[in-house]
């Protein structure tokens, strides 16, 4: 934790000094703030699953994956949450998903779950039933859960690599689509190893 903690703080300076560029700050309801609220609170759900297998595993695969997707994602979510500080944006609020084209989500409304939750994000149920395992089913479930989650977030890290105004914006959206993809790919073939399917795609 405090190593996320540290990267948060590190992406957020990082973010302070990269200088962004343009005269004009993105408004509150623009794609590149849209973007960087609703990214950064997906990603530290990711971070939240990845740091239980920290505890929990035994299998040094998933270990390193687990540190991978913590320590980058904990460094993205600094550097977007930086960039709103650094507009004078709330981290919160807004209506979610909002900032995307319908055809880029089908309809936010539609995309959002009954819980409120972004596509590909875990309920409650699913954080404790994931807390309450260990050993393989724990893995298994702990791959299931990102790979959903990788999917969901896709779309807007596309949307935002087209849309974005700020280059530095959409150079980060490009880059977690290209990362989450290629991830999603590696832990794919990982649960197919371990006896598992994926959970259907968000």
């Amino acid at each position: 934790m405090v190593i996320a903690v540290g990267l948060l703080l590190l992406g957020g300076g990082a973010a302070v000094t990269l200088g962004l560029g343009r005269d004009e700050a993105p408004g509150a309801d623009s794609v590149d703030a849209g973007f960087s609220r609703d990214m950064s609170r997906h990603h530290l759900q990711a971070v939240e699953i990845a740091n239980l297998a920290f505890e929990r595993t035994d299998d040094p695969e998933i270990g390193q994956m687990a540190f991978d997707i913590s320590a980058t994602q904990t460094n993205q979510a600094g550097r977007m949450q930086g960039w709103l500080s650094l507009w004078g944006i709330p981290p919160t609020g807004g209506e979610t998903m909002a900032w995307m084209a319908t055809d880029e989500h089908a309809g936010h409304d539609a995309a959002m779950g009954a819980d409120g939750l972004m596509p590909g994000m875990a309920t409650e149920e699913e954080l404790a039933e994931l807390r309450d395992s260990s050993g393989t089913a724990f893995d298994r479930r702990f791959l299931q859960l990102l790979i959903r989650h990788h999917q969901g977030g896709l779309e807007m890290a596309e949307a935002a690599a087209d849309r974005a105004e700020e280059q530095a914006v959409r150079s980060l959206a490009g880059t977690i689509a290209e990362t989450q993809t290629a991830e999603t790919a590696t832990m794919t073939k990982m649960l197919s190893a371990r006896g598992a399917a994926p959970l259907p795609a968000p």
